[in-house]
């Protein structure tokens, strides 16, 4: 049996304000960053943000930290008004 890849509707744009009502970030609010229906999930601008360590890409090159922005799911957030 296959499964479908519905994509749900979600009622948050980018570029909204929403706040976030439960987890590590609760009662903060955002904006809108981007949204990934495939996941259900929204990445939210200065919230939940992670350090990804990159590999040189040439051998005199030093890596790097890039600071990212994780994403948060959208149950866990709701519209500013």
């Amino acid at each position: 049996m296959k499964t479908q890849n519905k994509k749900i509707k979600i009622n948050i744009k980018i570029g909204e304000k929403v706040k976030i009502i439960s987890g590590k970030y609760k009662n903060q609010t955002s904006i809108v960053k981007k949204i990934i229906y495939k996941n259900n999930t929204i990445i939210l601008e200065n919230i939940n943000i992670k350090t990804k360590h990159l590999k040189s890409k040439q051998n005199e090159e030093p890596g790097q930290r890039k600071q990212i922005e994780g994403p948060i799911h959208r149950s866990n957030l709701k519209k500013q008004s």
